[in-house]
Order: C-alpha cells, then structure tokens, then sequence
C-alpha cells in the first residue's frame, strides 16, 4: 500500500479516538507516530511490499510506561496472517484504553458472553431429561 493511503487510514483512524498523528516519515522507516494525552505515544513501522521490506507492521513505544501495554498488539501482528494498518491501530488502541481511562471492552464482551452462555446452558438443561433405567 502507498504510504499516503496509510497515513490517510491513520488520519481517518484518529478521528474516533483521543490520539493524533503527530508525524509521518516515509523516506527512511515509513513510520507513523501517535499521541494522546497523558502522555500515551507510540509509533507503527509499515511494511513497504515494493522495495521488499517486512511484510508485517510494527508497534513500539519509546516511552517505557507504554511498552507493556502494546504486547496484545505485538502478539497480534506476529500471529498468523497478514493484519491491516486499521487493524493494528485498532488493537494498539485497546491495548491502551486502561491508560486512556476508558474501560476494557474486552470483559464487556466476556460478560455479555458468558451470560449469553449461561443463559443458553440453562435452557439446554432444562429441555435435556435424564433417564433413570
């Protein structure tokens, strides 16, 4: 993808969160650095398919305090599969939602889960007799 159409998805991106891109540099890396307040900022290193660079992006922090934060999202893109510029943005903002005071959507979505669950495990129980020969 042509850099300008990465940073276009990243501008679009930012537009529904509290980070902005603060710099995009195509020349030697092709990064793209986020900020948001209280000092959350990272940076996304973009594969570059037609000189063969990585294939995969990369995520990191120069800040330590944010480092631990962006391991779900470097697992992410490590594992199988080749992942989109939005799909990374989207798990570094997860990742950070703790730090941006927001809660974690993640355990919204394991309870609203685990009471569908156990909802449907109780109907399921009660339609399922037990013979006794």
């Amino acid at each position: 993808m042509e850099f300008k159409q990465l940073v276009d998805t990243a501008e679009k991106w930012c537009s529904g969160n509290p980070f902005d891109l603060i710099f995009a540099e195509e020349v030697d890396e092709r990064r793209l650095d986020f900020y948001a307040e209280p000092g959350i900022s990272f940076y996304v290193l973009c594969p570059d398919g037609m000189t063969g660079g990585g294939d995969n992006f990369h995520v990191w922090s120069e800040s330590e305090d944010c480092l631990p934060f962006l391991q779900l999202a470097q697992d992410y893109i490590s594992s199988c599969g080749n992942k989109t510029l939005l799909e990374v943005l989207e798990k570094v903002f997860r990742s950070f939602r703790p730090l941006l005071g927001l809660p974690d959507i993640d355990d919204d979505t394991y309870e609203q889960y685990h009471a569908d669950v156990e909802e449907e495990a109780e109907t399921d129980h009660q339609q399922m007799g037990v013979s006794q020969q």
